[in-house]
């Protein structure tokens, strides 16, 4: 039992320096050592090659049954005469007589209708032209060799023990140092100073945040940026959107004011940046943002 512990120990340093010195001081200073990229370049070569191979072995097994698009509802071919015949001689009755399977096969197709209609298709997620190791993202998977099992398997051990954890871990050090750098820095008095630390704080802790998204940004025509004292647009962002965006500068918000986590990061923002957070609903605090 000790050496188990010895063991859990030691994979738990080694899991934390990681994090510390290849992920999170790189991130702290804009710096990325390439890890990210190698690791997506990767991913796509074994997406190509899995498509390919799914798409070789669906033809040497041309029994498969192909599925629909939507995913909702696998209907059976063949007209509504034909299957309604095929239903009557697996159960033969006299002319005439009624047979209950006749209303629950006209029940089965209504609830069909009602169920896979074109408005729920409209929410049914998309085909993608290749696999991405998740079965959802491909309805014409099924087993077609034991390498490409195999592969599978190891894609959920590193995305569910290796890379979830660590970006859970990223994200509770990134939003935990924003909400205690800016607690911290609006102490400060209002100067030069004040902003320097708050843009610093923001920008670490942005960095972070994308680091635990895995994202790999790249900025184009930088020249085009807003500079101190302009205005960025965004037609409509989401908090990962404010993530990507403010990782290579830090902005002055302005936004719908939350509860929750949202609430608690936005009030300790807003104390070391002057961020603008309302409520939309009321006049009152419209009228305030505009003046």
């Amino acid at each position: 039992m000790e050496d188990l512990w010895c063991v859990a120990v030691a994979i738990f340093q080694l899991w934390v320096f990681v994090v510390v010195f290849f992920i999170m001081f790189p991130a702290m200073f804009g710096l990325s050592l390439g890890v990210t990229g190698v690791y997506i370049q990767i991913l796509v070569k074994i997406f190509e090659w899995a498509t390919v191979r799914i798409q070789r072995g669906r033809q040497e097994q041309s029994s498969l049954p192909v599925p629909l698009h939507t995913g909702i509802i696998e209907r059976a071919s063949g007209s509504m005469q034909e299957q309604m015949g095929q239903l009557r001689r697996s159960q033969p009755t006299a002319a005439g007589e009624f047979c209950l399977s006749d209303a629950m096969y006209f029940c089965k197709k209504g609830l069909e209708s009602i169920v896979d209609d074109q408005v729920t298709q409209r929410f049914s997620s998309e085909e993608l032209a290749s696999w991405n190791l998740l079965t959802r993202t491909n309805q014409n998977f099924y087993y077609i060799s034991l390498r490409l099992t195999i592969i599978w398997g190891l894609g959920v051990f590193v995305r569910y023990c290796i890379l979830f954890p660590l970006r859970i871990a990223l994200a509770i050090i990134g939003l935990s140092w924003l909400v205690i750098g800016t607690t911290v820095v609006g102490f400060l008095p209002e100067g030069s100073v004040k902003n320097w630390l708050s843009e610093l704080v923001h920008l670490t802790c942005y960095r972070i945040c994308a680091r635990g998204l895995s994202a790999t940004i790249h900025y184009h025509n930088k020249e085009n940026r807003p500079k101190k004292g302009g205005i960025c647009v965004a037609n409509h962002t989401t908090p990962i959107d404010v993530v990507i965006l403010a990782n290579d500068g830090c902005y002055a918000m302005v936004g719908q004011i939350h509860g929750g986590l949202m609430g608690v990061l936005q009030r300790s923002m807003v104390r070391s940046c002057p961020h603008v957070w309302f409520e939309r609903s009321e006049m009152k605090d419209r009228h305030t943002v505009t003046s």
